[in-house]
């Protein structure tokens, strides 16, 4: 008899985790490794944040909250969302998750029935296809070019759909590419969804981190058609650094919302109590944190960007938001988890194959390292690339 249920022999296992396995091992041993796995902020939670959960655990706030989160957190999300991002939601229509990864997956599980389908741009975030079979649905993979920034056109998004379509994911700024869609692009895109009524989870937790004066614009924003059609996700890991805090949040029309809630109460229950209470500190307080840190991620981003495309026989996209970098190693000859496997062995570099992202002439680097990690990795990746050419 067979013990496992099939959705969980269908997933893909994590070539993040592999790596990032060996790479721990090689540190364990006393080599010198230089990690570009990152997909957390390397700055510490801001203080004013800490204190706040610190208060409440010292002011007994142990307890079960509701289960999509303190009245008084969920207020304050709807207040950020209308303030920051033009969104009109009210209270209830807000669920605050253990994470934006959890947001992702209950949205998915609240909205797909075994056998819809739904759309992915590729590279993608290595998780949504997962979550899409876990739900019983299809994920539908659509690879985007480097030429126009790793955007999916309205053409490719409707030439994908088919009668079983039932949702498209979309995340910007986008993990791994860094791709930050204009209002315009998102509007065109929405105009395809609407022809069918397709909806759209939007991914929005890297918004705040973006450069060169990037605007960032929510899907949602753009109308009152597009608003019922969308599934905002967001939450704090990125934005406040606080990435072992698991707290994300949707916005959604209020169905969608209720059905989240009453799936999330008879699964994880509310999210940790006193972390709520740091989390409403993150949105009420100082937010100058934020600019200080995206002025480092840009700096390291420019460096980072330089220093790769000097490389003879790397091209890469500069990206226009989050903290990674899709340098396409195509033209070496290897597939991209062999690339990032022999450049771990024989130079200690821990880099993301692309492949784990939908492409796998790429590999990823997170530039939310330091500047000496990613100088001394750079040069190690340079010599490794040139013993290839050799």
């Amino acid at each position: 008899m067979q013990q496992l249920a099939d959705r969980s022999t269908t997933l893909t296992p994590s070539l993040t985790l592999a790596i990032d396995a060996k790479a721990k091992k090689l540190k364990a041993d006393g080599v010198d490794v230089c990690g570009f796995g990152a997909g957390e902020p390397d700055f510490d939670t801001p203080q004013h944040i800490k204190d706040a959960a610190i208060a409440a655990l010292q002011a007994g706030f142990t307890k079960y909250t509701p289960s999509s989160g303190t009245p008084e957190l969920r207020a304050a999300i709807a207040a950020k969302l209308k303030t920051e991002n033009g969104l009109d939601y009210k209270p209830s229509q807000v669920i605050v998750n253990c994470g934006a990864k959890h947001s992702c997956y209950n949205a998915i599980i609240a909205t797909c029935n075994p056998g819809d389908e739904v759309i992915i741009p590729a590279p993608f975030w290595l998780s949504y296809p997962e979550m899409v079979k876990l739900a019983g649905a299809i994920p539908v993979i659509v690879p985007t070019s480097e030429a126009n920034g790793f955007k999916l056109t309205p053409d490719q998004f409707r030439d994908a759909m088919t009668p079983a379509t039932k949702l498209i994911i979309l995340n910007s700024p986008g993990n791994p590419t860094g791709s930050v869609y204009s209002a315009d692009e998102l509007k065109a895109l929405a105009e395809v969804a609407l022809e069918e009524e397709i909806l759209m989870l939007s991914d929005e937790i890297y918004e705040k981190i973006t450069y060169d004066g990037t605007a960032f614009t929510s899907l949602a924003s753009l109308g009152k058609e597009i608003y019922d059609l969308t599934i905002t996700v967001n939450g704090f890991s990125k934005a406040y650094s606080m990435t072992g805090w698991r707290l994300g949040y949707i916005a959604a029309p209020e169905p969608i919302a209720a059905a989240i809630d009453s799936i999330q109460s008879h699964s994880t229950s509310n999210p940790t109590s006193f972390a709520q209470k740091g989390a409403l500190a993150g949105l009420k307080g100082d937010q100058s944190f934020i600019g200080e840190m995206v002025k480092a991620f840009s700096e390291r981003r420019a460096y980072m960007h330089d220093r790769l495309t000097k490389i003879p026989g790397i091209t890469c996209v500069k990206p226009m938001g989050a903290f990674y970098m899709l340098p396409n190693i195509s033209s070496f000859g290897l597939s991209s988890e062999s690339f990032c496997t022999k450049l771990l062995e024989q130079q200690n570099v821990a880099c993301v194959p692309g492949v784990a992202f939908g492409s796998d002439a790429h590999m990823r680097l997170s530039y939310a390292s330091s500047m000496e990690n990613i100088t001394k990795g750079l040069d190690r990746i340079e010599a490794f690339c040139a013993s290839l050419r050799a």
